[in-house]
């Protein structure tokens, strides 16, 4: 217990003094609890890129935000300059863009049911809830119910990510840095239309030491067992938690991991579909698909 200690606090330091971004260190916890862990969760290093930085036609720059909306079989992706929210394909081609007017640095999207999506305006710190019409076209700010959350002063390092599990109706929302956070907002959807029965939470301290990133920018709730996949772009890396925030897994988003040929330049999206497919989008406008290869050894 003591060695397993002393090397674990070696690790960390290495991590740090040579910018590794304590990607040692999470292989070693995760190879320490490998057999309990891989068949019951998602388990990232099995994964492997198979659409690797395809640009997404039409998109020219500030593609941010990315959720799975299994009611229409597709993606929801938005971009902040022009604001604009986009369908997309699970192979990343534009299905359909509804103009987003009088909505301000759009950074996040999250699916909460059919029809039905909220979208994070980053510097405003408002979760704005949409009802999707039936047709493509533009959508207008005013009418949609909202919740302002002015938490921070506003710096340009606000909300980045949010997912929402529909079982529970509990909205995650990730602050990307400065401080780094993670929210849990219980009641979002119960209280549409009736009274705000909401419950806001930092649950940040309860992952402890287990998140070793600079950053979050984006997150992703996995649906057969309530995992969440946090996504760091600054330290290029997709991390696993179990349902009760303990590590479970993680795999590097730099060249020569994961199957990349390229490290991803600045991932800010991540989702994961009903079949366990991953998809991750990244700024200015290029689109990642990863499968899970049950042949890929863990380590």
């Amino acid at each position: 217990m003591i060695a397993t200690t002393l090397l674990c606090l070696l690790l960390i330091l290495l991590s740090h003094r040579f910018g590794y971004d304590a990607r040692l260190y999470y292989w070693f916890q995760m190879n320490q609890h490998a057999e309990g862990w891989q068949g019951r969760s998602v388990w990232l290093p099995d994964y492997r890129v198979d659409i690797e930085a395809r640009p997404v036609d039409g998109i020219g720059d500030n593609l941010s935000g990315l959720a799975y909306d299994p009611h229409r079989g597709h993606l929801w992706s938005v971009v902040n300059a022009p604001t604009v929210l986009i369908a997309l394909t699970l192979s990343g081609d534009v299905i359909a863009r509804y103009p987003l007017e009088g909505f301000k640095d759009v950074e996040a999207v999250a699916y909460m049911g059919p029809n039905q999506l909220l979208v994070v305006e980053e510097r405003r710190q408002t979760l704005v809830v949409i009802d999707l019409p039936e047709a493509e076209g533009p959508l207008q700010r005013d009418g949609y119910p909202f919740l302002t959350l002015e938490l921070f002063s506003p710096d340009n390092n606000e909300f980045e990510g949010a997912t929402y599990d529909p079982v529970r109706d509990r909205l995650y929302l990730a602050k990307e840095r400065k401080p780094l956070r993670l929210y849990e907002i219980d009641g979002l959807q119960r209280s549409l239309g009736s009274n705000l029965a909401l419950s806001i939470r930092d649950i940040t301290a309860s992952l402890g030491r287990r998140v070793f990133a600079t950053d979050l920018s984006s997150v992703a709730f996995e649906p057969h067992r309530g995992h969440l996949i946090l996504l760091s772009d600054e330290s290029k890396l997709m991390i696993e938690l179990s349902e009760e925030g303990e590590f479970v897994s993680f795999a590097s988003l730099a060249r020569g991991f994961s199957g990349l040929s390229r490290g991803i330049p600045q991932a800010e999206g991540v989702a994961m579909d009903h079949e366990g497919h991953l998809y991750i989008v990244s700024e200015p406008n290029l689109f990642y698909r990863f499968e899970k290869r049950s042949e890929v050894p863990s380590g």
